[in-house]
């Protein structure tokens, strides 16, 4: 991961997303540098995950200014491709491939070196060891949630964005995601997260933005987490 850049990762000034035209929520503006985690909150459909779709190239803004390592969101760029791993909610595994042979072939794909070691320790750390063999379909759902988060570290990456990432996860996997996403920021990277957990929140993220209909606004980690435990009693 690249140490030192002069502009920030991601850039969203006056950000609208939404759909035929029409924005699913009050313009959105922050910024993110290497080393740091945003965490997108908010109710549920208030427009935190199309977010975070704009922001992977997988939706087009509505208006405003986004930007990724400097330049216009393009995922056909090969260098936006190396750059930016994602983890949304959705299931987007190989249905063919074992555990193991999803991990390694993700690895070997974007060129990671020591893929074998690299897939073995994703593979503990994850709880997925005595799966590493199973086919996806033979899988609990938090078992498959397990295997995409591992599959977004098992490749190189600047920018690491996750929609929910804590979601049919156990409070120990819970603990143990947040430790790990700390980690990718003390290694240089930034994280931009959409979550409803507000611990996740406390432990990883710098600062917040809070999604809504009316007016978005940027917020310590403490105050983000006080108003999950709000909306989401």
């Amino acid at each position: 991961m690249p140490k030192n850049v002069s502009q920030p990762v991601v850039r969203a000034q006056d950000l609208l997303v939404g759909y035929g035209g029409a924005p699913v929520c009050a313009p959105v503006t922050f910024t993110l540098n290497l080393g740091k985690a945003v965490a997108l909150v908010g109710a549920n459909g208030s427009g935190k995950s199309t977010v975070l779709r704009a922001v992977i190239g997988l939706l087009d803004p509505s208006g405003g200014k986004l930007s990724v390592l400097g330049a216009e969101v393009d995922e056909r760029d090969v260098a936006f491709r190396t750059a930016v791993a994602s983890v949304l909610d959705d299931d987007a595994y190989f249905p063919a491939l074992t555990v193991a042979e999803h991990l390694y072939l993700t690895a070997r794909g974007h060129g990671m070196l020591g893929a074998d070691e690299l897939v073995s320790r994703l593979l503990e750390e994850f709880g997925l060891v005595e799966h590493a063999r199973s086919l996806p379909v033979a899988l609990s759902s938090g078992q498959r949630r397990r295997l995409l988060l591992a599959a977004g570290f098992a490749r190189p990456r600047s920018l690491l964005v996750l929609d929910e990432p804590e979601q049919r996860l156990d409070r120990a996997m819970r603990d143990r995601l947040a430790q790990r996403l700390v980690d990718e920021k003390e290694a240089g990277g930034a994280v931009l997260l959409a979550t409803h957990d507000p611990d996740l929140v406390l432990a990883v993220a710098d600062r917040a933005v809070h999604v809504a209909d009316d007016v978005t606004r940027v917020l310590p980690p403490g105050e983000a987490a006080t108003l999950i435990s709000r909306e989401n009693p």
